[in-house]
């Protein structure tokens, strides 16, 4: 029991403070380095709890695949930081606006210990259709059956973000050929090849 508070403490520490650091760091790079920190010490987390599937998922797809292209995006991609900090003020009272709601929700989770007591050990009880079976086959069993809905919403929601980073990042440079499938389609054989009969001892002018 020591032992495994000890974990969680060590776990939940390194965690925070990495996340804590990917808002703090000015390098962007040095953000999504710590941003796997964080997300390495959070399936530290879920082994402790026994939700070793969610572990597993945390670090093969989030660290292995979502973290590791955000930094190549970022180091890959020519963004001007300094440009997109410009008009940061504009979108403060919409951003203050977010937090607080963001810190209402927490301080109502804080004070739900006291409202409904026995909320937590409802959350924390097991579903009691699925005592026997495996972590794994539990957490789909519940997500697709009982948050189906919510299940695809995120995912919908997921997919209207990931739209909105690729028009947000989307930088069209003036000196750089672009391919225009309408107007290669569009070509005729007079439009690509011209015959120039040149005549013995003479070039083309």
């Amino acid at each position: 029991m020591i032992v495994s508070a000890l974990f969680f403490y060590l776990f939940a520490s390194v965690c925070i403070a990495s996340a804590v650091m990917v808002v703090a760091s000015r390098n962007p790079v040095h953000s999504v380095l710590f941003l796997i920190l964080a997300f390495v010490n959070a399936s530290g987390l879920f082994i402790l709890m026994g939700a070793e599937f969610l572990a597993m998922i945390l670090v093969v797809v989030y660290v292995g695949a979502v973290a590791v292209l955000f930094l190549f995006v970022v180091m890959m991609l020519d963004v001007d930081f300094a440009e997109l900090r410009t008009g940061v003020l504009q979108y403060l009272p919409i951003g203050a606006l977010v937090g607080l709601v963001f810190l209402a929700e927490l301080l109502f989770v804080v004070g739900a210990w006291a409202i409904g007591p026995t909320v937590a050990d409802a959350i924390a009880s097991p579903i009691p259709p699925f005592y026997t079976v495996t972590n794994t086959e539990a957490l789909g069993h519940v997500l697709y059956t009982r948050y189906i809905y919510f299940f695809q919403a995120a995912g919908l929601i997921l997919l209207v973000a990931m739209i909105g980073a690729i028009v947000l990042t989307l930088r069209h440079k003036p000196n750089v050929k672009r391919q225009d499938v309408s107007q290669q389609v569009a070509r005729t054989r007079e439009d690509a090849i011209e015959v120039v009969k040149v005549k013995s001892g003479q070039g083309l002018s």
